[in-house]
């Protein structure tokens, strides 16, 4: 090899960036930890710095399944301030935060003016501005969870528990029969890709990603341990998900390329769940 492709060849192996997942990662990662004693909000930089709690205060309530909303400026929570479960909005700062109706696991709907959420395990939708509220999952359904809202507005994707396992159904937004995706292996807690190309899902060790139709089923995570709770990145080149020795935990936050990979431990210590990338 003359020197001219040598020196070639230093060049591109010095470029960390065209190996996969080694791009900077841009963005922040909001999350719910036990790290300060009971479950709160907390935030970091993608790329694992400026850790912070985002909102103190004393008593044990729990704050989980923390999303950021469409235009960045809210946190949407499940909290059991009060003494019941309900579905929270807070400034991202904490600076003020208020109760929107009893439920949990709520997730915005792209244009931030409705939620999904869950209540006495059936999944409704509700609107921001005058609080009218839609079935979407059928009244005889049981143990539905997890909704989450497409891309373009028009369907949401939810787990259903039957006595034979898990499934992942898709209905239509404004109410409607649900399509079955995928129901093998406990497969629950769907969340779509930015493009709404794919969903990401979990089974009860696992994380993969399944096209909306229930083609193409792929598996992310095959290592050791438990993982759960994976969300894209705003870009979608990226999962975030949480790993567990087991069921149990403790849970620390990685993340790894969407299509599979080399995972990369971002927040360790205590327990740290539900994360959500913008």
């Amino acid at each position: 090899m003359n020197a001219a492709r040598l020196l070639l060849w230093a060049a591109l192996l010095s470029l960390p960036s065209i190996l996969p997942g080694a791009a900077p990662k841009a963005g922040r990662i909001v999350f719910s930890s036990n790290r300060s004693g009971a479950w709160r909000i907390w935030e970091v930089k993608a790329d694992g710095s400026d850790l912070k709690q985002i909102i103190k205060q004393d008593g044990d309530e729990s704050d989980v399944d923390p999303m950021f909303s469409p235009d960045g400026k809210s946190i949407l929570f499940s909290s059991t301030r009060g003494g019941s479960t309900g579905v929270w909005r807070m400034a991202t700062d904490g600076s003020t935060s208020e109760r929107i109706c009893d439920g949990d696991q709520a997730e915005w709907s792209p244009d931030g003016s409705r939620i999904a959420f869950r209540r006495n395990e059936r999944v409704f939708t509700r609107d921001l501005n005058g609080g009218q509220e839609k079935s979407v999952s059928p009244e005889d359904w049981p143990h539905c969870s997890g909704p989450a809202w497409s891309p373009d507005g028009k369907s949401i994707a939810f787990a259903a528990r039957w006595e034979g396992g898990n499934g992942i159904y898709v209905a239509p937004a404004e109410g409607g029969k649900p399509a079955k995706v995928y129901d093998q292996e406990g497969a629950c807690e769907p969340h779509w890709s930015p493009d709404g190309a794919r969903i990401v899902y979990e089974t009860e060790t696992h994380i993969c990603t399944i096209n909306p139709d229930g083609t193409k089923n792929r598996l992310v995570t095959y290592f050791g341990g438990v993982q759960r709770y994976a969300r894209y990145s705003p870009d979608g080149t990226m999962l975030v998900f949480c790993q567990g020795v087991s069921e149990q935990g403790p849970w620390d936050i990685y993340v790894i390329p969407a299509a599979g990979g080399t995972p990369e431990k971002l927040v360790v210590g205590n327990s740290n769940m539900y994360p959500h990338w913008r």
